[in-house]
């Protein structure tokens, strides 16, 4: 090849790196802008609060008591009964809301009642990926977390975990502390919308007992 037509092909190549180059940036700008970040969040927090979004606090409460014949499809589950509040709150000095959840656990096999908390961060954390949105939510001190979502119906919502931390009922100290983690039948449960009044129990706060039970 004379060195006129390797100059030529040199040109070539450099404009068709060029041109794919430049179509791929403009993509990714359309990407962007068809879907700047935080994009769906305001569609998920509407659906997992069922356009009941309040100027201070909104709350959706969602439990499920499993029957005989789910234990009994699901021998490994440890799981009797699971209770879950999603809280969106208001802070000074914080224009996007705050998220955060309270969990309660009855056990298939082992006495008493179990609670767990934490924080959910921004609306900015709800992630959409292909048809499900999340919310990512985690437990302080490294106790796990656990994700939830909102099924198409807006009906009931999909908690996933791998393990988060759990306590004894009304005692959070680390002797009574222990760990939901997730097995065979116990990595994805369905809980079902409630009245806000099934999720009073999960409540110790007396002044936040008493907006949720007149929402």
């Amino acid at each position: 090849m004379t060195p006129t037509s390797s100059t030529l092909v040199a040109a070539m190549l450099a404009a068709i790196l060029a041109l794919a180059t430049g179509t791929s940036t403009a993509s990714a700008q359309d990407e962007v802008k068809d879907n700047p970040k935080g994009a769906g969040s305001d569609e998920f927090v509407t659906r997992l609060f069922a356009g009941t979004m309040r100027q201070k606090n909104s709350y959706a409460c969602f439990s499920r008591e499993y029957d005989v014949a789910h234990l009994a499809s699901h021998k490994l589950q440890k799981v009797a009964a699971m209770r879950l509040l999603v809280t969106a709150e208001r802070v000074p000095q914080d224009e996007a809301l705050n998220y955060s959840f309270r969990l309660g656990v009855r056990f298939r096999h082992r006495s008493g009642n179990f609670d767990s908390s934490g924080d959910c961060g921004h609306a900015a954390v709800a992630q959409e990926t292909s048809d499900r949105a999340v919310l990512k939510c985690s437990v302080d001190c490294d106790g796990g977390g656990l994700e939830i979502g909102i099924t198409s119906d807006n009906k009931s919502t999909m908690i996933r975990l791998e393990r988060v931390r759990i306590w004894r009922r009304n005692n959070p100290d680390e002797e009574a502390a222990d760990a939901l983690v997730a097995g065979v039948d116990d990595r994805v449960f369905r809980l079902h919308r409630v009245s806000l009044k099934d999720c009073t129990s999960l409540v110790t706060d007396r002044k936040e007992l008493a907006a949720l039970r007149h929402k």
